[in-house]
């Protein structure tokens, strides 16, 4: 299948500078580049779109490029940000360059092997922090009006508010970005700018300072940005506090896993389509199976192992798949030391000593010193009904908790219905 049919069909594109993109995408031999913001040292879920797009790219035979920001992260993107973000370091950069170095190298060919689709990784600090002011303002700065400028909506609506204003800093984010295209474009050849739909006013700045300097013609691509509920930017965990990153050690596959597992039935399609590389036929069947059954889940499933898969590898995408399976199996007693702890990750837990193990513990003093029930008498109500578990077995009104039953001699896990889980640890 051609690539122009494959991004229609996964609704990838959402602007575009001319109709011809895709159809030379398809033909392959067009070099295309994405810039990444190293404002941490990991990539989030949130850039796996773009990062599925140089993919696409480079299996259609052109060739990516991916821009590490280690000179516009200095200054700090302002597109559609309430406020001005602190200031990085050139150490903290540095550090941040080098940790998506190595992710984007799971994704991508950088190796010769690849011929003329050999996938680049470049840094714009080669570049930015070397040209002098004079030269930039003179050479780049010349070819755009203030004007212009003000008129791009990412800047607009700051200066639209006025609790916020923009910094001169922020301001000339746009002409470092036009000013990469640029060197890209004289120093490899790149025709073809993609992006998130935010940064459409950034990229049409770069072909617009391609034709003035070059004479010759770029082009930008955008796909449509993947929104939370709340309209928020998509790569947050449940809460939105924190991002969902791409790094086992900031992010464990379990908990990569069970987040996607977990997406609500309306936003699961789209993912499937952005995040994944199953074939449409596959994709249409997961589509039918929200509707008819979807308390199974089978979509989120697949999307789960999809992303684990691409991100982590098959033995992580198992691995998680099966502590997934153990969250409510006695399976639980398993599962190796850290992967029990990423499953009750989220659980409250507190200390019981190893002296009252070893003389047995009533399962209902567990439960009402636990907060699983309010007293004692409620407490062996839910052991009578069937509802009480400890890692995961179900447990009767006569069995005594002892160290026979602890997890890798430090965790008990004890549940009450399905959700309500708490972990004691063997002090």
């Amino acid at each position: 299948m051609k690539l122009r049919e494959d991004w229609e069909f996964r609704g990838l594109v959402h602007q575009a500078t001319d109709d011809g993109v895709l159809e030379r995408l398809s033909a392959g031999g067009v070099t295309a580049y994405i810039g990444f913001d190293p404002t941490a040292p990991s990539l989030h879920l949130g850039s796996l779109l773009q990062i599925c797009n140089l993919r696409r790219l480079q299996i259609a035979g052109n060739q990516p490029i991916a821009l590490a920001g280690g000179g516009t992260g200095l200054i700090g993107d302002p597109s559609f940000k309430d406020v001005e973000r602190p200031l990085q370091t050139q150490e903290n950069l540095d550090a941040n360059v080098e940790g998506i170095r190595e992710q984007l190298a799971r994704f991508l060919d950088f190796s010769p092997g690849a011929g003329r689709s050999q996938a680049l990784l470049l840094n714009n600090a080669a570049w930015l922090t070397t040209v002098t002011l004079t030269d930039f303002l003179r050479d780049i700065g010349k070819h755009f009006t203030v004007n212009q400028m003000v008129a791009k909506d990412s800047v607009k609506s700051r200066l639209d508010r006025d609790d916020v204003g923009l910094s001169f800093t922020e301001f000339s984010y746009m002409l470092l970005q036009a000013y990469d295209f640029l060197r890209l474009n004289v120093d490899h050849g790149c025709t073809l700018q993609l992006g998130g739909s935010d940064q459409w006013g950034n990229i049409t700045m770069g072909t617009e300072l391609i034709r003035k300097v070059t004479g010759t013609q770029a082009a930008g691509l955008t796909s449509p940005l993947l929104l939370r509920s709340d309209g928020k930017k998509f790569g947050k965990s449940e809460g939105g506090n924190e991002r969902v990153w791409l790094d086992a050690a900031l992010t464990p596959p379990f908990a990569l896993h069970q987040h996607l597992l977990n997406s609500d039935d309306a936003s699961t399609p789209q993912m499937l389509r952005f995040f994944t590389f199953l074939d449409h036929e596959t994709i249409l069947e997961l589509d039918e199976a929200l509707v008819s059954a979807p308390q199974e889940r089978r979509a989120q499933r697949a999307l789960a192992n999809a992303v684990v898969t691409l991100v982590h590898g098959d033995a992580a995408a198992l691995s998680a798949g099966n502590a997934g399976e153990a969250l409510f199996s006695e399976a639980i007693a398993g599962l190796d030391e850290t992967t029990l702890l990423q499953v009750v990750a989220d659980a409250p837990s507190s200390p019981i000593s190893r002296e009252e193990l070893r003389e047995g513990i009533d399962v209902a003093e567990l439960l009402t010193r636990c907060e699983l029930a309010s007293s004692k008498g409620e407490a062996r109500r839910f052991i009578e009904q069937g509802g009480v578990y400890v890692n995961n077995e179900r447990i009767d009104a006569e069995q005594m908790i002892t160290l026979d039953d602890v997890l890798h001699d430090r965790y008990l896990v004890l549940r009450r219905g399905r959700r309500q889980m708490h972990l004691l640890v063997i002090a």
